[in-house]
């Protein structure tokens, strides 16, 4: 197999008319990936996406052709997926405000130009989701970019039909999740097009790397949220003084664990599967 490229936390490789997505258990904040890697991090990305994959499939088709014909040493972390042409845009729902949104809100009362109601704070929840793109940079930071510039870079059509597709899968995520106890803030999603035209949602869905995950019992707007996702390593490091280029610190060892535990504890909560 041949490796076509090596990302923040996945590997792809060539296999015959098939990708191979490999999910490692690396860590990266602001665009830098950390030393120090999560264990069991790759593992509960791709089962968790696998079934989001499956509660979503009346949704919208998705890239994966097999979990299990991979290879050996990648077992459980690798999934064998179709060739996409992917398109060129971060499609981001939100039904909080938080993180980058938080502070564009903040800026302009606007994220990705959908004006929002005055006096929001964060964690705050929206009136309705809201469709927030961004760039897809290939290096430095993704910025926020209008619908408009989304219908300009792909069409119209594809334009309303994604924008559609992302706010279904958020709703649909969203509500199953508020049924185990557990908001989902926000999330990022990924789409390509099959070699056959159809529109189809890639790489990982729904996941502690793509989305913010709160426990309903927990949340309180006006503050920080207790997260269950990558946010937690994202605090930490925000603690520290250096100046978010590589090479990024070595995460502790209290991190490394109780980042972990967070995977797992939304992974369970999520699917009611215990994680083995």
């Amino acid at each position: 197999m041949e490796l076509l490229h090596s990302g923040k936390v996945r590997d792809v490789y060539a296999d015959g008319g098939d990708l191979i997505l490999v999910a490692s258990d690396r860590v990266s904040v602001y665009d830098v990936v950390l030393p120090t890697i999560v264990p069991d991090k790759g593992k509960i990305l791709t089962r968790l996406s696998l079934w989001w994959f499956e509660q979503l499939a009346d949704v919208v088709p998705n890239h994966v052709v097999s979990a299990t014909d991979v290879p050996d040493e990648w077992e459980g972390r690798a999934l064998r997926v179709r060739r996409l042409t992917m398109l060129p845009v971060e499609w981001i729902a939100r039904g909080y405000l938080a993180g980058l949104g938080l502070k564009e809100y903040q800026k302009s009362g606007t994220v990705s130009g959908v004006a929002l109601p005055p006096g929001l704070a964060e964690a705050s929840r929206l009136p309705e989701p809201v469709f927030t793109p961004t760039t897809k940079a290939t290096e430095g930071h993704d910025e926020f970019i209008t619908y408009d510039d989304v219908v300009a870079e792909i069409g119209a059509d594809t334009a309303a039909e994604l924008r559609e597709t992302t706010l279904e899968v958020y709703r649909r995520g969203a509500a199953l999740a508020a049924e185990r106890g557990i908001i989902i803030a926000d999330t990022k999603l990924e789409f390509g097009r099959a070699a056959d035209g159809t529109l189809v949602l890639g790489d990982e869905v729904l996941t502690p790397d793509s989305s913010r995950f709160w426990p309903m019992d927990e949340w309180r707007p006006g503050r920080a949220q207790h997260s269950l996702d990558k946010q937690y390593v994202r605090d930490w490091s925000s603690t520290l003084d250096w100046d978010r280029t590589p090479p990024g610190p070595q995460i502790p060892q209290e991190v490394v664990d109780a980042t972990r535990a967070r995977y797992v504890e939304v992974y369970e909560r999520l699917t009611g599967t215990r994680w083995e």
